[in-house]
Protein backbone atom coordinates (compact mmCIF):
# COMPACT_ATOMS: atom_id res chain seq x y z
CA UNK A 1 0.00 0.00 0.00
CA UNK A 2 1.26 3.43 -0.71
CA UNK A 3 1.12 6.43 1.45
CA UNK A 4 -0.74 9.54 0.15
CA UNK A 5 1.50 12.76 0.10
CA UNK A 6 -0.60 14.50 2.39
CA UNK A 7 0.46 12.04 5.22
CA UNK A 8 4.33 12.01 4.43
CA UNK A 9 4.16 16.01 4.95
CA UNK A 10 2.32 15.50 8.09
CA UNK A 11 4.98 16.86 10.94
CA UNK A 12 4.31 15.25 14.93
CA UNK A 13 3.73 17.87 17.02
CA UNK A 14 6.89 16.78 19.20
CA UNK A 15 9.44 17.67 16.16
CA UNK A 16 8.08 21.20 16.17
CA UNK A 17 10.98 23.42 17.48
CA UNK A 18 10.67 26.43 19.97
CA UNK A 19 10.88 30.10 17.69
CA UNK A 20 12.96 32.31 19.70
CA UNK A 21 13.61 36.44 18.28
CA UNK A 22 17.21 36.09 18.62
CA UNK A 23 18.89 33.62 16.26
CA UNK A 24 21.13 30.87 17.36
CA UNK A 25 23.88 32.12 14.64
CA UNK A 26 24.20 35.30 16.31
CA UNK A 27 24.90 33.65 19.97
CA UNK A 28 28.01 32.76 21.59
CA UNK A 29 28.71 29.23 21.73
CA UNK A 30 28.55 28.89 25.41
CA UNK A 31 24.78 29.76 25.36
CA UNK A 32 21.55 28.71 26.81
CA UNK A 33 17.75 29.61 26.17
CA UNK A 34 14.60 29.25 27.89
CA UNK A 35 11.55 30.08 27.58
CA UNK A 36 7.50 30.17 28.20
CA UNK A 37 4.41 31.30 26.27
CA UNK A 38 0.92 32.17 26.98
CA UNK A 39 1.84 32.67 30.33
CA UNK A 40 -0.84 33.79 32.64
CA UNK A 41 0.85 36.52 33.85
CA UNK A 42 0.14 40.52 33.56
CA UNK A 43 2.38 40.85 30.28
CA UNK A 44 3.26 44.98 31.58
CA UNK A 45 4.70 43.22 35.32
CA UNK A 46 6.85 40.53 33.25
CA UNK A 47 8.31 43.38 30.85
CA UNK A 48 8.98 45.62 33.42
CA UNK A 49 10.64 43.07 35.58
CA UNK A 50 12.57 41.16 32.00
CA UNK A 51 13.92 44.55 31.95
CA UNK A 52 15.55 45.47 35.04
CA UNK A 53 17.41 41.74 35.14
CA UNK A 54 18.78 42.09 31.55
CA UNK A 55 22.57 42.39 31.97
CA UNK A 56 22.76 41.10 35.48
CA UNK A 57 24.75 38.19 36.29
CA UNK A 58 22.71 35.12 36.96
CA UNK A 59 23.69 34.72 40.95
CA UNK A 60 22.92 38.41 41.09
CA UNK A 61 19.36 38.29 39.36
CA UNK A 62 17.88 35.72 41.50
CA UNK A 63 18.92 37.74 44.51
CA UNK A 64 17.47 40.48 43.09
CA UNK A 65 14.05 38.50 42.33
CA UNK A 66 13.85 36.91 45.72
CA UNK A 67 14.50 39.88 47.50
CA UNK A 68 11.30 41.38 45.32
CA UNK A 69 9.23 38.68 46.82
CA UNK A 70 10.26 39.51 50.27
CA UNK A 71 9.67 43.56 49.39
CA UNK A 72 13.12 44.11 49.88
CA UNK A 73 13.76 45.39 46.87
CA UNK A 74 11.79 46.78 44.17
CA UNK A 75 11.16 46.40 40.54
CA UNK A 76 11.27 50.11 38.49
CA UNK A 77 8.28 50.69 36.43
CA UNK A 78 9.73 52.89 33.46
CA UNK A 79 7.20 52.20 30.96
CA UNK A 80 3.88 51.03 31.87
CA UNK A 81 3.54 53.76 34.96
CA UNK A 82 0.14 54.97 34.79
CA UNK A 83 -1.39 54.25 38.37
CA UNK A 84 2.14 53.52 39.66
CA UNK A 85 2.93 54.92 43.27
CA UNK A 86 6.08 56.00 43.95
CA UNK A 87 7.99 54.37 46.68
CA UNK A 88 11.65 54.99 48.41
CA UNK A 89 13.04 51.64 47.60
CA UNK A 90 12.56 52.81 43.60
CA UNK A 91 15.69 55.54 44.21
CA UNK A 92 18.14 52.67 44.89
CA UNK A 93 17.05 51.42 41.11
CA UNK A 94 17.72 54.81 40.10
CA UNK A 95 13.94 55.10 38.78
CA UNK A 96 12.36 57.75 37.25
CA UNK A 97 9.82 59.19 38.91
CA UNK A 98 10.72 56.60 41.57
CA UNK A 99 7.99 54.35 40.30
CA UNK A 100 7.95 51.20 40.95
CA UNK A 101 6.17 47.98 42.31
CA UNK A 102 6.14 44.25 43.52
CA UNK A 103 4.47 41.97 41.11
CA UNK A 104 4.30 38.93 42.81
CA UNK A 105 3.07 36.18 40.06
CA UNK A 106 5.31 37.67 37.45
CA UNK A 107 8.37 37.32 39.64
CA UNK A 108 7.65 34.11 40.32
CA UNK A 109 7.16 32.79 37.06
CA UNK A 110 10.52 34.83 35.62
CA UNK A 111 12.60 33.07 38.18
CA UNK A 112 11.17 29.72 37.56
CA UNK A 113 12.59 30.20 34.17
CA UNK A 114 15.71 31.84 35.03
CA UNK A 115 16.21 28.22 37.08
CA UNK A 116 15.06 26.51 33.92
CA UNK A 117 17.62 28.50 31.45
CA UNK A 118 20.43 27.74 34.53
CA UNK A 119 19.65 23.93 34.67
CA UNK A 120 19.76 23.81 30.80
CA UNK A 121 23.00 25.59 31.11
CA UNK A 122 24.65 23.10 33.31
CA UNK A 123 23.71 20.18 30.90
CA UNK A 124 25.37 21.82 28.40
CA UNK A 125 28.67 21.89 30.69
CA UNK A 126 28.29 25.65 31.67
CA UNK A 127 29.53 27.64 34.66
CA UNK A 128 27.08 28.77 36.22
CA UNK A 129 29.18 31.76 38.30
CA UNK A 130 29.88 32.56 34.82
CA UNK A 131 26.52 32.91 33.47
CA UNK A 132 25.08 36.82 32.45
CA UNK A 133 21.38 37.08 31.72
CA UNK A 134 22.30 38.71 27.87
CA UNK A 135 19.20 38.75 26.86
CA UNK A 136 15.40 38.99 27.65
CA UNK A 137 12.15 39.76 25.73
CA UNK A 138 8.37 40.05 26.69
CA UNK A 139 5.71 39.91 24.12
CA UNK A 140 2.02 40.13 24.61
CA UNK A 141 0.40 36.92 23.73
CA UNK A 142 -2.98 36.74 22.84
CA UNK A 143 -5.88 37.50 25.13
CA UNK A 144 -8.07 35.57 27.18
CA UNK A 145 -12.07 35.93 26.58
CA UNK A 146 -13.88 35.98 29.68
CA UNK A 147 -17.16 37.84 30.85
CA UNK A 148 -18.61 39.76 33.62
CA UNK A 149 -21.78 40.97 34.25
CA UNK A 150 -22.89 44.63 35.16
CA UNK A 151 -26.23 46.67 36.44
CA UNK A 152 -28.57 46.79 33.93
CA UNK A 153 -28.22 43.21 32.27
CA UNK A 154 -25.44 44.40 30.90
CA UNK A 155 -22.26 42.30 29.72
CA UNK A 156 -18.53 43.34 29.28
CA UNK A 157 -15.38 41.66 28.36
CA UNK A 158 -13.11 40.76 30.79
CA UNK A 159 -9.93 40.26 29.29
CA UNK A 160 -6.69 38.61 30.89
CA UNK A 161 -2.91 40.22 28.98
CA UNK A 162 -0.52 36.95 29.13
CA UNK A 163 2.89 36.95 28.13
CA UNK A 164 5.44 35.19 25.60
CA UNK A 165 8.46 35.42 27.47
CA UNK A 166 12.27 34.62 26.50
CA UNK A 167 15.28 34.67 28.28
CA UNK A 168 19.12 33.76 26.83
CA UNK A 169 22.16 33.27 29.24
CA UNK A 170 25.41 33.41 28.08
CA UNK A 171 28.68 32.01 30.00
CA UNK A 172 31.04 35.48 29.85
CA UNK A 173 34.29 36.21 31.76
CA UNK A 174 34.96 38.42 34.38
CA UNK A 175 36.51 41.86 33.50
CA UNK A 176 39.67 42.43 34.70
CA UNK A 177 40.17 45.24 36.54
CA UNK A 178 42.58 47.49 34.42
CA UNK A 179 46.24 47.88 35.19
CA UNK A 180 48.15 51.36 36.48
CA UNK A 181 49.94 53.13 33.68
CA UNK A 182 53.02 54.80 34.05
CA UNK A 183 52.11 58.35 34.92
CA UNK A 184 54.33 60.09 32.20
CA UNK A 185 55.54 63.61 32.60
CA UNK A 186 53.35 66.77 31.54
CA UNK A 187 53.66 68.70 28.62
CA UNK A 188 53.71 72.20 29.42
CA UNK A 189 53.78 75.17 27.51
CA UNK A 190 56.28 77.93 27.39
CA UNK A 191 53.22 79.94 28.78
CA UNK A 192 52.64 77.81 31.30
CA UNK A 193 55.79 77.00 32.35
CA UNK A 194 56.40 80.62 33.52
CA UNK A 195 52.93 80.25 35.30
CA UNK A 196 54.60 77.76 37.99
CA UNK A 197 58.30 80.34 37.63
CA UNK A 198 59.62 76.98 35.55
CA UNK A 199 63.00 77.89 34.06
CA UNK A 200 62.62 77.28 30.51
CA UNK A 201 64.97 77.37 27.49
CA UNK A 202 68.15 77.08 29.79
CA UNK A 203 70.28 80.26 29.83
CA UNK A 204 71.88 82.25 32.84
CA UNK A 205 69.95 84.15 35.20
CA UNK A 206 71.00 88.19 35.32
Amino acid sequence: STSSPQAESVVPRALKMVKYSVDDADLPVKSAKAKGSHLRVHFKHCREVTTTIRGMKLSKAKSFLEDVLDYKQIVPFTKFTGGVGRHAQAKNMKAPGSKGRWPQKATKVILDLLLNAEANAEVNGMDANALFVTHTQCNRAPQGRRRTYRAHGRINAYMSQPAHIEIVLTEQEEPVAKAEEEQRPLKLSRKRKAQLRVKAGGGVEA
